[in-house]
């Protein structure tokens, strides 16, 4: 497999044209009224969350609830989001939900997610992302069951 984006980008906005990236705020902002005004963060940390996955195939990373939105979003930009993946990560990039809501996917939950985004290079902006306050832990105060109940499927992966 070869991956195309191997060191992130100035900003994860780059990673789109700047038209797409106005399409998808705008849908963001349209379909999610109550997120207008966060429209950009939500769109850029998603990116950033799906070039995260694309650097880690397997690990089934999971979203926030505001980045699963930005995710959502791409999702319905079919040809879009295919070439995305393509570029990004030489594969497509699989939205599975989880089978048990509030359970923690494959990848660990949201502190395993950000992790790896800041690993690889990416600003975790606590806007759309939870701090371990907010989150159900595991007693032992690891955030584990906070993202959206989708994550990058792992058993899907194709390349």
């Amino acid at each position: 497999m070869t991956v195309i984006i191997d060191r992130p980008a100035a900003t994860p906005r780059a990673l789109v044209t700047p038209a797409l990236f106005t399409r998808l705020t705008a849908r963001i902002a349209i379909d999610h009224p109550e997120h207008a005004h966060q429209a950009d963060v939500i769109m850029e940390q998603a990116l950033a969350f799906l070039a995260t996955c694309a650097a880690n195939p397997g690990a089934g990373l999971g979203p926030s609830d505001a980045v699963d939105i930005g995710w959502h979003t791409f999702l319905m930009y079919t040809r879009e989001y295919g070439e995305f993946c393509r570029r990004a990560a030489g594969r497509f990039i699989h939205h599975a939900p989880d089978d048990v809501p509030g359970e923690p996917g494959p990848g660990g939950g949201l502190a395993a997610t950000i992790e790896a985004m800041e690993a690889a290079g990416y600003r975790v902006d606590p806007v759309v992302w939870p701090t371990s306050a907010d989150c159900s832990n595991d007693g032992g105060g690891k955030c584990n069951q906070c993202h959206a109940g989708c994550y990058d499927s792992p058993k899907k992966a194709v390349g």
